[in-house]
């Protein structure tokens, strides 16, 4: 679907694009950012909640980062005969673990992310699945970051770009509490777990979220201040469905690389502005070649693999091989749940 097919207000538009991040930390949120939308606080509500029930945004809220939590995040595969493959794939997103489970072209067609609570969990889920399915499950943890990213911005006649994740609000705060070595305390806990599937939609969300927590509107503030200061969440605001808005083609795009190159080509690929995702991961021989990952989007496949010819003229003779996975179904989508 284009999202010309959407009909979006010009006020959609401009909350999309002015918010998927930065959302104010401030006792009446929706009402500081309809004063600079030019509309009513009560028309913005309507907006955002319309926006959200038809699935035009995925989610509302902050963005946390597993790893920071002290958690297991890794992306697996497994490669399903199609005849099992419905039945493989309600196994596998039966597990709490699974954040994400897509459909990909490939010999490894279903593509998982696996969040867990503490790193050594991660094993455990993934022998687990494999009793299970029966099927073998290929590890691919995140070795090196070298970008997370995509802020889609959509123009009035239906076309977007993708551009950087813009850089965040300064929080300021003492040593202690800027400090990324920070613990989690109960507290803090329950407050993502209050949070992790989004924010409400009210006039003081901050306040709902004080009275199911159990401290103070305040207190929620500054905490939800300092998580974002220290990194554990990578950003608050809204998450536009990709494909909804005409996105449907979904690359993740992968190549191998001499190894003693693979950080100077990441970071090299991490600055494209179409890139969304770009990491390195383990080689997985001889089934899997590839050390290198970054996930390209567009409005079709030739959009896509126009994309990746530029990738892999940056990396030219650098690149050994490369292939394009697309997704084609989305099998599991709910993203990081942490039990307070």
């Amino acid at each position: 679907m284009q999202a010309t097919d959407l009909q979006l207000s010009d006020l959609d538009l401009a909350f999309i694009n002015n918010f998927q991040g930065n959302f104010p930390l401030q006792e009446r949120p929706f009402l500081s950012i309809a004063a600079r939308l030019n509309c009513s606080e009560n028309e913005l509500l309507r907006t955002v909640e319309k926006l959200k029930s038809e699935k035009i945004l995925t989610r509302f809220g902050p963005l946390y980062d597993a790893a920071r939590l002290g958690g297991g995040l890794t992306l697996a595969a497994i490669s399903v005969p199609q005849k099992n493959y419905d039945i493989v794939a309600e196994q596998v997103n039966s597990f709490p673990e699974v954040a994400h489970n897509y459909k990909r072209e490939h010999e490894l067609n279903m593509w998982f992310v696996l969040a867990t609570e503490t790193p050594d969990e991660i094993a455990q889920v993934i022998s687990s699945i494999e009793k299970t399915t029966g099927l073998t499950v290929y590890n691919f943890p995140k070795q090196q970051e070298f970008y997370i990213g995509l802020w889609l911005h959509l123009s009035a006649d239906g076309k977007h770009t993708t551009i950087p994740v813009p850089h965040p609000e300064e929080h300021p705060f003492d040593n202690e509490l800027s400090n990324e070595n920070y613990r989690l305390d109960s507290i803090d806990r329950k407050l993502i777990s209050v949070t992790q599937s989004g924010f409400p939609i009210e006039h003081s969300p901050y306040q709902s979220i004080a009275e199911n927590v159990g401290i103070t509107q305040g207190e929620v503030l500054q905490r939800l201040k300092r998580l974002l200061s220290i990194g554990i969440i990578r950003r608050i605001g809204a998450v536009p469905n990709h494909y909804k808005l005409g996105l449907t083609a979904n690359g993740m795009t992968v190549w191998d690389v001499d190894a003693s190159k693979v950080s100077e080509l990441g970071n090299l690929i991490g600055q494209l502005d179409f890139v969304s995702h770009c990491y390195q991961r383990p080689q997985r021989l001889p089934m899997w070649r590839y050390n290198l990952f970054a996930m390209v989007h567009g409005t079709d496949k030739n959009e896509v693999y126009e994309k990746v010819k530029q990738i892999e003229h940056l990396l030219g003779e650098n690149c050994k091989a490369h292939e394009t996975l697309f997704s084609s179904a989305i099998l599991k989508k709910t993203g990081l749940r942490l039990v307070a």
